[in-house]
């Protein structure tokens, strides 16, 4: 049997294959999803092809109006291409929409798309731009918007611009700017992209946080004075650290009316980064859903009357990670690669799960690929050997270093740098333990010498490393340069068969471990909580939320 991309050509062969493989587990379903979505399948052919129904996802018994309340952080607001916290984009979805959605099964789904289409070899990218849609200025949406957006992704010169990573195929090295050439607006509902090699992860990283698409009078610094979208909802207010709101857009009518914007109102609290101080508020009814649910206060929800939990396992996690550029007094200490891998040799990874994270997860294996991406390499699971940890310090003359391992002071961050600090005291070495509140540590983040940070699931583990590992990446926080890393990683990229890149993806596993890039102990599993007549809200497998999905249950 054939089947179909949304635009009526033929998937790729190795997706029929890959179907077939999924029954026996050789490929996960939602992995699977996400490769045959990614090449133009639609949710429903991607299902069929598994022998499954696809999922409804109607809202008929959804009430009209209301306010809804949402728990979390509010950091200082910045352009979309710079975000790197999801929190950010939960408020700014309600007037700036994606071209793109990835949802919790692992299906893509075309927003301001209608369609698209890949060839078979990943270099070029036909985007058909959904009609019928106006900016709330009254401007047409048309292919024009979507160039100048991926023109703005592949700015290498501004700085902070997440985006130039996921697009890098198509930036000119010379310019740090969109290649001439590679981005042809075909007509008003149709842009080409012509790649000079192969790359399989476009789609995933126009549905990514940072993608929102913006108006071409877009300027950062008045974007919540002129707040041009095509959303349904408008900014009344954004106070950092404090409170936000949305409130419907009575003089716009969107172009996806019936299918969302059910709330009149979208309120957001920031409490603060102690759960303890979520859990009061939400016994108070100060609002009627928490942005996600932590560690022991998983439990403490799943009491209250009223509220309903929420999960899904995912590729999040947490790690340490060593800067291998930083300095300290002088000397790059984690330059050397004896020091890093000593540092991993004296975790077990399995210990840091249980006592940071209450087991409500997996346990990891240093190198940020996930059995839930479709190119996991099963290379073997780290076992701790404290013995040979302390023989790397000595062969690196490192023994009496004192090591400090920064984190932020709350939650699964905090108790994660604790119980790897134990561990490594426990092998021998001399450990200083320095907690940041929230308003301090993530200022400089990429720049700790040795840190605790956690990263997002991402729908293929070649993102993450395209993303943080490869040399000079914008969201390097690990100082890795390796030019046969690189190298592996444009040639995953460039290979659309997950079998195919999974052999690739083994070797790239091999060096990160080899190289002691990270201390990986754990993936997260996810939860959070909501009123039980609150509908659309679930925690999503990327944590990130959707005010204009969420709805009272009539």
């Amino acid at each position: 049997m054939t089947f179909l991309t949304r635009t009526g050509k033929p998937l790729p062969d190795f997706l029929s294959q890959a179907a077939s493989s999924t029954a026996g587990d050789a490929m996960s379903r939602r992995e699977f999803l996400a490769t045959a979505c990614s090449f133009g399948a639609t949710a429903a052919t991607a299902y069929a092809m598994l022998g499954l129904p696809a999922p409804g996802h109607a809202a008929g018994n959804a009430q009209m109006g209301g306010t809804v309340r949402i728990q979390q952080q509010l950091v200082t607001m910045r352009d979309p291409r710079k975000f790197d916290f999801n929190s950010l984009a939960t408020f700014t979805r309600g007037w700036l929409e994606y071209l793109v959605q990835y949802n919790s099964d692992g299906t893509f789904v075309p927003i301001l798309l209608e369609s698209w289409e890949i060839n078979a070899d990943a270099t070029e990218y036909t985007l058909n731009v959904r009609k019928g849609v106006k900016w709330n200025n009254g401007d047409d949406f048309t292919a024009e918007d979507v160039a100048m957006n991926i023109a703005r992704f592949c700015d290498t010169k501004v700085e902070g611009n997440a985006m130039s990573g996921k697009f890098g195929v198509i930036i000119d090295e010379a310019t740090g700017k969109v290649m001439d050439g590679a981005v042809e607006v075909v007509d008003s509902h149709t842009v080409r992209l012509k790649l000079p090699r192969p790359d399989i992860s476009l789609i995933a990283g126009l549905a990514d946080y940072p993608a929102a698409i913006v108006h071409s009078s877009f300027e950062e610094v008045n974007m919540l004075e002129n707040p041009v979208g095509t959303g349904p909802y408008l900014p009344e207010s954004y106070e950092v650290g404090n409170r936000a709101a949305l409130v419907r857009n009575e003089n716009h009518a969107w172009w996806n009316a019936g299918n969302g914007a059910y709330m009149d109102r979208v309120e957001f609290i920031d409490f603060g980064a102690d759960p303890s101080s979520h859990f009061a508020g939400a016994e108070a009814d100060e609002f009627d859903v928490t942005y996600d649910t932590e560690g022991d206060f998983i439990a403490a929800f799943d009491g209250l009357d009223g509220w309903t939990k929420n999960s899904v396992d995912t590729a999040a996690t947490v790690l340490a990670r060593c800067n291998q550029q930083a300095e300290e007094d002088g000397k790059a200490v984690y330059a050397d690669t004896r020091v890093r891998r000593a540092l991993a040799l004296a975790v077990d990874n399995a210990t840091i799960l249980e006592l940071a994270y209450n087991n409500q997860g997996s346990v990891a294996e240093n190198h940020h690929v996930s059995p839930k991406h479709p190119e996991y390499a099963d290379i073997g699971t780290p076992t701790r050997d404290a013995e040979a940890a302390m023989a790397l310090l000595d062969e690196a003359g490192m023994r009496d270093h004192e090591f400090e391992l920064i984190s932020l002071d709350a939650a699964f961050w905090k108790a994660t740098g604790d119980a790897i600090a134990a561990q490594l005291r426990d092998a021998g070495m001399q450990v200083k333990r320095t907690v940041f509140p929230s308003s301090t540590f993530w200022n400089d983040w990429a720049k700790y010498p040795f840190s605790i940070t956690n990263w997002n699931h991402r729908p293929f583990g070649i993102q993450t490393y395209a993303l943080a590992y490869k040399t000079g990446a914008i969201w390097s926080e690990t100082g890795f340069a390796n030019v046969e890393f690189d190298a592996k990683v444009d040639q995953a990229l460039a290979t659309p068969d997950p079998d195919a890149r999974r052999e690739i993806m083994g070797k790239l596993e091999q060096i990160m471990i080899n190289e002691g890039v990270i201390i990986q102990p754990y993936w997260r599993a996810l939860y959070n909580h909501s009123k039980s007549n609150l509908k659309g809200a679930a925690i999503h497998i990327s944590n990130e939320m959707y005010p204009q999905y969420m709805y009272w249950e009539a």
